[in-house]
């Protein structure tokens, strides 16, 4: 068996992951050892193959190999719901994965994972082997499906799947219609919070949050956790989240997210995910309005721990920030610098096993998604579930993630305020100015963004189990904008060629009530639209930069891929690049809704020294298009700068708004985001 058949056969069991092996998967037919198959169908595994086989399916046997000890990871149960949040889930996916990276070649690992496969939790199996294929060296060419396909019940209500499943039953693949979502399925207008609930719910979000969590896990050994600046860029990531946010709120007449910091008050956010479990085969729990957070036992999941440990948890992280460092386990002090201080700080509030005190800083970040997810049964007394605030997958639907990760985004922003200022002299770029900056949009005047609504159709049926195979579609409306462009000019006056990097960013041209911004109010407002070097010869340069090349997103066709259509040739460099880049933010999400009569932002260029920017690196062959929010895979992240620069600091004094705040290297153009409330059918 070739070792590309092998990383073919692999990626088969991302197919109706709940079925059991002996079933046919991606038109692949597993003949197991008789030792895999569980006792529950010993005794007629051949009788069910053979009936529900498919003719043109090939046939793969796996080989018997010695077998791992799961019993640990049994104990969380096929059907229950998986949670990285939860301590215990998080140990055993450790465990899982290390397995996994363990195996000898891919053909051991197919073993092993066959093995698994019905046994271990499917939620906790997709996860561990997704990890352990990202991280392997003889499986990143691997092709991974995105989840939306491996689990859509965590996208899609339930009514979609009873719909699917009648389509897939009774309707002859090639007459099948696709399943149309409608735009408000979760609640009504009568709910303030519902109007930002088209971006909350994108499914290109929800994917974001899950891949980058994925490439960035919490647990799991060196192999897979120790990367380059990663508690840094856990900040940075979540924290444009909560920047994207606010600016979506604004062009939906909201005020800014409120920072949850009253842990023992009513949190006037309630929310309906209309969302079941096909694995858990529950429903995800709704929260009323007006609850609040309690102390936290939940036996069954070995969960204990009270408000009052997050309060002491908190402090301890706000009196790090004031003293200036933090205490190591062995007692040794870690001063907090304007280096890495933000990247320890990061690895201390995700509490990932780069903490360096898990002990004295505990699990902030990860406690507060628990006791919101647990607020309508904190003890356990209903044996109800976590709500989708306790899954990676889901978080961003629901509107108390944004409230939470504003107080995140607080605790990061009270260290960043501690830093010395940046310097006109250090912000600046000796003999390069920025003289003009417009944006193109086609059949638009400058400096004006355009937006509307896009339908677009994604194939679940590898999700839906113990169905007829062939394809069913649901029909999902989106947000998208029109492809743009900036026009830069920029004057070098020095003695010959420089080079630098341009650092795009766009921001609400005023605050909610209409009012001017202080700089240090608008800074944290400030979203990343791209960052690329460029080279100035001396004299007048005209810079242009497609909005499709953003280092920002991926495109739409990489976050909704389907992973048969305009792939790669196996083994190449631009697979292993396919399949890390699912990472990046959604492209049709680059540009904010804005406003049928033009939502007013101001457009900030800033072209660095590039001197001072770059990490010497070979990027061959790495995925590096979307570096911003994601890094670069097996490498440094690719600018040496903290990230969010020249925004990471309160400004200097005097420069209390953002004209004051700019240098000759800078330039700010005042333009519009015109939202067209029509809606463009799916593509072709």
């Amino acid at each position: 068996m070739s070792n590309t058949a092998v990383l073919n056969d692999l990626v088969a069991l991302y197919d109706r992951p709940t079925e059991p092996m002996f079933r046919v998967k991606a038109k692949k037919s597993f003949k197991v050892p008789k030792e895999y198959v569980t006792d529950r169908f010993k005794n007629v595994a051949v009788e069910i193959s053979n009936r529900f086989g498919e003719d043109d399916s090939e046939t793969v046997t796996i080989d018997s190999v010695p077998l791992p000890d799961l019993a640990d990871i049994l104990t969380l149960g096929r059907e229950e719901n998986f949670s990285l949040f939860i301590p215990k889930h998080r140990n055993l996916s450790a465990k899982l994965i290390n397995i996994f990276l363990q195996a000898e070649n891919p053909k051991h690992l197919l073993s092993i994972a066959c093995y698994a496969h019905d046994r271990v939790n499917p939620y906790l199996f997709i996860y561990a082997l997704s990890v352990a294929l990202i991280h392997r060296k003889d499986t990143k060419s691997l092709k991974i499906p995105n989840q939306i396909q491996t689990f859509p019940d965590k996208y899609f209500d339930s009514q979609v799947f009873s719909q699917g499943k009648e389509e897939m039953t009774v309707v002859p693949q090639g007459l099948r219609r696709p399943i149309e979502i409608p735009r408000d399925y979760t609640a009504s207008d009568l709910e303030e919070e519902h109007r930002v609930a088209y971006w909350r719910e994108d499914l290109g979000i929800n994917l974001h949050h899950w891949h980058w969590h994925l490439v960035y896990p919490t647990d799991g050994g060196e192999i897979v956790t120790k990367k380059d600046r990663r508690g840094e860029l856990f900040y940075y990531s979540h924290q444009q989240i909560v920047a994207r946010y606010n600016f979506e709120r604004f062009c939906n007449a909201l005020k800014r997210v409120e920072r949850l910091t009253d842990w023992q008050g009513p949190i006037k956010e309630a929310y309906f995910p209309k969302l079941d479990s096909l694995v858990a085969k529950r429903a995800y729990p709704a929260r009323v309005q007006d609850m609040t957070m309690q102390d936290l036992d939940i036996p069954g999941q070995n969960i204990k721990v009270d408000v009052d440990d997050m309060i002491r948890w908190r402090d301890r992280i706000y009196r790090a920030i004031a003293d200036g460092f933090i205490t190591a386990t062995n007692g040794s002090k870690m001063n907090l610098d304007d280096v890495t201080g933000i990247d320890i700080l990061g690895n201390i509030m995700e509490s990932s096993e780069l903490s360096p005190n898990r002990q004295l800083y505990g699990n902030l970040h990860g406690f507060g998604h628990l006791m919101l997810s647990y607020i309508h049964d904190p003890r356990s007394h209903h044996l109800e579930p976590f709500g989708v605030i306790g899954d990676f997958t889901t978080a961003m639907r629901d509107p108390i993630f944004y409230r939470w990760h504003a107080f995140v985004d607080d605790v990061f922003q009270q260290f960043n305020g501690s830093l010395p200022r940046y310097t006109a002299e250090q912000l600046d770029y000796a003999g390069v100015q920025i003289t003009d900056v417009n944006i193109k949009t086609p059949n638009a005047p400058d400096n004006e963004f355009r937006t509307f609504w896009q339908q677009s159709d994604v194939d679940m049926s590898r999700g839906v189990d113990f169905q007829d195979p062939g394809s069913v579609f649901v029909r999902f409306t989106h947000l998208n904008h029109e492809p743009f462009s900036y026009n830069i000019t920029v004057n070098n006056t020095g003695n010959g060629v420089q080079e630098g990097t341009c650092r795009i960013f766009l921001a609400p041209a005023t605050d909610e009530r209409g009012n001017p911004w202080l700089f240090n109010n608008q800074r944290v407002m400030f979203v990343e639209m791209d960052r690329f070097k460029v080279t100035l010869r001396q004299g007048q340069n005209t810079i242009t930069r497609n909005s499709t090349q953003s280092s920002v997103t991926i495109p739409f066709e990489r976050t909704f891929r389907d992973l048969d259509t305009n792939r790669p040739a196996e083994g190449s460099e631009e697979l292993d690049i396919f399949n890390f880049c699912g990472c990046g933010w959604p492209h049709h999400l680059l540009v904010p809704k804005g406003t049928p009569d033009g939502f007013k932002a101001q457009l900030f260029v800033m072209i660095s020294n590039y001197a001072d920017d770059k990490v010497e690196q070979d990027l061959s062959g790495s995925c590096n298009d979307a570096e911003s929010y994601c890094g670069v895979r097996g490498g440094k992240y690719p600018d040496k700068r903290p990230m969010g620069y020249p925004f990471n600091r309160v400004a200097r004094q005097g420069a209390d708004t953002l004209q004051r705040f700019l240098t000759g290297n800078m330039i700010v153009q005042n333009c519009r985001i015109v939202h067209s409330d029509r809606t463009v059918r799916p593509r072709s």
